[in-house]
């Protein structure tokens, strides 16, 4: 925990030294040059990429906070679970698991509710529900995938469209000059470099998205095994 604590405050330092100088520097026209672009690639294919980037944005930060909240200390719950166990108190087991959060105590959770109906059943149970868990982790992620290929999409569709229009341009005043080629390309890229960079943005919320569920998962099998070991200790101590 303290390791993962000084990790996210190193990261948002360095993020802060980072930003703030160029922020501090660009402030005064940021918001300015922004908004004439957004305009400049026409407001109708804009909000769009606008509103991808909004709720894939929304997907990603409400599956960042459920995976942190979902995170435990996993060795000291398993000790505790252990030693409950060691003492006979099943009791007191679930009452642990069913006290802590997050996937691995739920998973623990199921397999003492059947502890006395031997080893297969807890495995049973423990894989079942390791799958039902494994599920809630996820949830979401399609979206976040969707708006991901979205938001180039609808650039690369403003672009093409910009480029039809640009050429309808050029027909109706008869005349290839640089000046109108060049002006309506300029708008018709827009929507691409919006579209890529909101794209950027969410793959690496979402790829850090999918590290938390892997080592979520990892720990889940993990600690199914230590369960099962835990219930056949149990077994050969008690003779249930």
């Amino acid at each position: 925990m303290k390791r993962k604590i000084a990790y996210t405050a190193a990261l948002g330092a360095a993020l802060f030294l980072v930003v703030l100088p160029a922020a501090a520097q660009d402030a005064p026209g940021f918001h300015q040059v922004l908004k004439e672009k957004f305009i400049e690639g026409s407001a109708f294919f804009m909000s769009w990429i606008a509103a991808a980037f909004v709720i894939g944005l929304a997907f990603c930060i409400e599956r960042i906070i459920y995976l942190n909240l979902a995170e435990i200390n996993t060795k000291r719950f398993t000790a505790s679970v252990e030693r409950a166990l060691d003492e006979g108190d099943v009791d007191a087991a679930k009452d642990i698991a069913r006290r802590t959060r997050g996937p691995v105590a739920s998973i623990y959770y199921q397999g003492l509710m059947h502890i006395g109906q031997g080893v297969d059943v807890v495995e049973k149970s423990v894989v079942a529900y390791g799958g039902v868990q494994a599920g809630y982790l996820e949830k979401g992620c399609s979206w976040i995938t969707l708006f991901i290929a979205m938001a180039p999409s609808l650039g690369f569709l403003g672009t093409v469209i910009g480029m039809v229009l640009s050429f309808d341009k050029i027909q109706q005043v008869g005349d290839i000059s640089p000046a109108v080629v060049a002006g309506g390309m300029k708008v018709a890229l827009i929507t691409t470099i919006f579209g890529l960079i909101v794209a950027l943005v969410l793959q690496l919320f979402y790829n850090y998205v999918l590290s938390k569920i892997e080592s979520l998962t990892q720990e889940m099998e993990d600690a199914s095994v230590t369960l099962l070991d835990m219930v056949i200790k149990y077994d050969l101590r008690y003779g249930r």
